[in-house]
């Protein structure tokens, strides 16, 4: 594993620290294991230990001592005047498991989570219990005035430089989280201070920054870190902390540390590793795609990672049903980081339906549905070695309606995608995406099932800070039993997207891949906003020339947007998956001329309660499209030429509405990316078509239309193309053109013999003809 691996380990500190500020006395010498609650009583099959209150859900046993020959022994908690398991709760093991306790114990250290909803103030006591003969092996008593540790608020950081806070949390005995912090970083040594006694002083420790270095600071904007004392030194060993310039010995800003704080033990104090409190599960192997999170309290911390291509993002939720790990209706965190400025982003949506946002319909970000509903807290965000890394917090529960909650009780199926943002800075159609089932129980004890760094073993969490160097090969791991990961497939009931590469079959256990070396690349790609995304490789698409069809008949449908070498290489925009064909062709320029009468036969959906089946064809000056969703002020900006009518109020409404034709590839054919030409991909689509009737557009050009115009989707951004408009045939010169004017030619693609490349076919045919007769088949 490389030294990427090792420096993104760092960033689990932040994971881990950010959990902690939610969830987690006090004469604390070391080693200090929370509030001593008592001693298990010595009752049969050897059971011993002493008992602590790690925090208000946690109970740590010290050299818990356990026989393992009863036939169904359990952990249990109740609210009796004497430990039975009637009405009790039964704990999971130490490592999750809700089996008996058929194991041995020999002064074993062991941490045990009561279960959702209850706290130390809802029980008794603690016991272990034998469910077959109903027999107590040894209990302890909770006392209902047990002060358990928590998490402490104290103040916050004022001082020069502009040093500042918001109050500080002491979030366990070793671990510190400073909300908001900012610093002007002009100074030339400032560190991260503590020390005894209520002011700094040169006989102060500098401490590791959130990143483990202990480099002079750099400036901070309002950031949200998270500290952790070095080796054996804790809280109760120091009475401040602040920001001191060791060169100079000048304090920049501190805060006292009251005595006496009652919080909860580090993990390290608990003999655990830092890692071992995570859970992190490979999401898609392909793209080191991983999700690590922690319960905290009543709240979650999520940290995404992957490594994406520029201007990507990663989504993670939840599925509506437990069942099916279902796109639609789920509620989702889509995250990403910006590679040039390196700010990070998470934002909460709602998967209303399988189209780009409108009007609050289709896949938006909950504030575009109701305001003030993002449920998404950003914690933390880095861009290394070309690794996105995104952490943020949400509740447990759902706090509107439109959330979904997560169960720490039972497994949630879950939801992942990966695809390009669009040039408004929301998710496009995504490229990758779960296609199977894939449950995640949230509440489990803590496993680490991603790859390690290199050499790390398990309870290490740092590097050497030297190890930074830029590495490309990186190991990758499906785990045994993660579903694969597909691209979007055709189902009845849907709008067409991008086929599947391959024929997916679930994947069980025993099929798993191994683990396989594999150097991803990392060649940077332009950022559509504000650059265009790369031309290279797109496809050539034959423009409709002005004297062709000589009918002036088009045919408007919709169909896939050809994958890298189409609608993205074509117009330097991020699509959504979906485009215009217009006589069989992705989006083509069409020349056209002043004075002539065109007609356009319009297939793109006529159901505006489906949104991904809405796509009314309209004409305007407007290169982007979506004029129903635009501000009044945009909207004042566009001249419309075709597909709308106007009330006398000035309402526009669309005229250009029909029944739905999907150009459809096939979905055990390969991905369009895998095709040298449009013409060679062309002949693998098949046009499927709604019942109904199509909708007619006739539109004249005239001295006062400007020479380019677009057509598009009057619901959705980004859908259509070019209209070149003439004075006459002859002023065009030899009347040869093409769909792009770019001709830049990346890698050639490989080329196999069942798909060459071939010449595109334009059906240009009349109303009522060949294609209409061809749709009326397809259905």
């Amino acid at each position: 594993m490389s030294a990427v691996k090792d420096k993104l380990w760092l960033l689990l500190v932040g994971l881990l620290a950010a959990l902690s500020s939610l969830q987690h006395g006090c004469d604390a010498a070391y080693p200090y294991y929370g509030t001593k609650i008592g001693s298990l009583t010595r009752l049969h099959h050897g059971v011993s230990g002493d008992v602590y209150a790690v925090d208000s859900r946690t109970i740590f046993i010290k050299k818990f001592n356990y026989d393992g020959e009863a036939p169904a022994a359990y952990f249990y908690v109740g609210n009796t005047a004497r430990p039975s398991n009637e009405g009790a709760s039964r704990l999971r093991d130490e490592r999750g498991g809700t089996a008996s306790l058929t194991r041995r114990y020999r002064n074993k250290d062991i941490t045990l989570s009561l279960p959702e909803g209850k706290t130390l103030r809802d029980v008794k006591w603690f016991s272990v219990w034998c469910d077959e003969f109903a027999v107590n092996f040894g209990d302890v008593a909770i006392p209902s005035t047990l002060d358990f540790p928590r998490p402490q608020k104290i103040g916050a950081l004022r001082g020069v430089h502009g040093v500042s806070s918001d109050n500080i949390v002491i979030v366990d005995a070793q671990t510190l989280l400073v909300p908001n912090f900012s610093y002007d970083g002009e100074a030339p040594d400032a560190k991260f201070w503590v020390g005894r006694g209520q002011r700094p002083t040169a006989d102060g420790l500098r401490i590791p920054d959130e990143n483990g270095k202990e480099n002079p600071l750099r400036r901070y904007d309002r950031k949200t870190i998270v500290l952790t004392l070095p080796e054996d030194l804790t809280i109760f060993d120091i009475g401040h902390f602040g920001v001191w310039c060791e060169a100079f010995t000048v304090d920049f800003g501190h805060v006292r540390l009251p005595e006496g704080l009652n919080v909860p033990p580090s993990l390290k104090m608990l003999g655990i590793s830092p890692q071992s409190k995570l859970n992190c599960e490979v999401l898609y192997d392909d793209l080191a795609f991983e999700v690590r999170w922690a319960v905290a309290g009543e709240s979650i911390v999520v940290q995404l990672v992957a490594k994406l291509e520029p201007n990507n993002y990663m989504a993670f939720g939840i599925s509506p049903n437990k069942n099916i790990s279902q796109m639609i209706g789920a509620d989702a965190a889509v995250a990403w980081v910006d590679p040039e400025t390196g700010n990070g982003f998470a934002q909460d949506y709602f998967l209303e339906g399988k189209s780009q946002c409108s009007g609050g319909r289709g896949a938006c970000p909950d504030i575009k549905i109701v305001p003030n509903t993002n449920s998404v807290r950003l914690l933390n965000a880095a861009m290394v070695n070309g690794y996105s890394i995104v952490t943020y917090q949400r509740s447990l529960s759902a706090t509107d309606n439109l959330d979904l909650p997560i169960s720490v009780s039972e497994a949630e199926s879950v939801v992942w995608a990966i695809g390009p943002l669009n040039d408004f800075r929301e998710v496009s159609f995504h490229t990758y995406y779960n296609k199977h089932l894939h449950p995640i129980e949230f509440g489990r004890q803590p496993k680490w099932n991603c790859p390690l760094p290199e050499g790390a073993k398990p309870g290490s969490s740092s590097s050497s800070a030297e190890q930074e160097e830029e590495v490309t090969q990186i190991s990758s791991t499906g785990g045994a039993g993660y579903p694969p990961a597909g691209r979007p497939s055709i189902e009845p009931d849907e709008e067409f997207y991008e086929n599947s590469p391959q024929a997916l079959k679930r994947t069980t256990p025993a099929q798993a891949p191994q683990r396989r070396q594999e150097t991803l690349s990392t060649q940077r790609r332009p950022v559509p906003t504000p650059r265009p995304v790369s031309s290279n490789g797109a496809w050539d698409i034959p423009a409709i020339q002005c004297h062709e069809p000589e009918d002036g008949v088009f045919y408007a449908q919709m169909g896939p947007t050809g994958g890298k070498h189409g609608y993205p290489a074509i117009t330097g925009h991020v699509g959504w998956g979906i485009s215009w064909y217009i006589n069989g062709l992705l989006i083509p320029e069409i020349h056209v001329v002043r004075g002539k009468t065109y007609t356009f036969v319009v297939e793109g959906g006529n159901n505006p309660d489906i949104p991904a089946k809405y796509h009314p064809f309209y004409i305007s000056d407007d290169p982007v499209g979506g004029y129903e969703h635009k501000r009044e002020e945009e909207k004042k900006a566009v001249r419309i030429f075709a597909g709308v009518h106007r009330s006398r109020s000035g309402q526009v409404t669309p005229t250009g509405v029909g029944r739905l034709c999907n150009w459809t590839p096939d979905v055990d054919g390969p991905p369009a990316d895998d095709y040298q030409s449009f013409g060679a991909y062309q002949r693998t689509l098949t046009l499927k078509c709604d019942a109904g009737e199509p909708g007619v557009i006739s539109w004249t050009p005239d001295r006062n239309t400007p020479d380019t115009v677009y057509y598009h989707c009057f619901t959705h951004r980004y859908l259509g193309w070019k209209i070149h408009v003439h004075d006459s045939c002859d002023s065009f010169g030899d009347g040869l053109g093409a769909a792009s004017e770019r001709h830049e030619l990346r890698q050639a693609a490989p080329v196999r013999e069942d798909y060459a490349a071939e010449s595109s076919i334009r059906h240009e045919t009349k109303m009522g003809s060949a294609l209409l007769r061809l749709s009326r088949r397809a259905y």
